[in-house]
């Protein structure tokens, strides 16, 4: 499937926050990446767009989740991080301290500049 046959589908997500015309809107970069690690994933045959809406579905319903729907890429990333593991690509040891990595980096990285996992200053 291209990706001009994916976006129909991955556009239908429940809850997907989009412009006036329709299009994704990504309120930081990191989730537009999550968008296109999703899609590249897909696209290589990791998992079906029904078990994609399956685990989305799951995060995104769950209790204590954001009314105004603010922490709609948060189960983003949750979904696909589930979906990683249970494929057994990863492990949560693995995702968390990517996570930790990545936090570490960003509060490390001066104002302005690009965060790069190098800036983890226990990499």
């Amino acid at each position: 499937m291209s990706v001009c046959e994916t976006l129909p589908d991955l556009v239908q997500s429940p809850g997907l926050p989009k412009s006036n015309e329709g299009e994704p809107v990504f309120p930081e970069p990191w989730a537009a990446e999550a968008f296109a690690m999703t899609v590249h994933l897909h696209q290589n045959g990791l998992f079906g767009w029904s078990e994609w809406a399956a685990a989305l579905s799951s995060e995104v319903h769950k209790p204590g989740r954001a009314q105004d729907g603010s922490d709609y890429f948060d189960c983003w990333v949750a979904a696909l991080s589930k979906l990683l593991v249970d494929k057994g690509l990863a492990d949560d040891t693995q995702i968390r301290g990517l996570q930790a990595s990545w936090q570490r980096a960003a509060e490390a990285t001066p104002h302005g500049q690009p965060i790069q996992l190098a800036n983890d200053p226990l990499r």
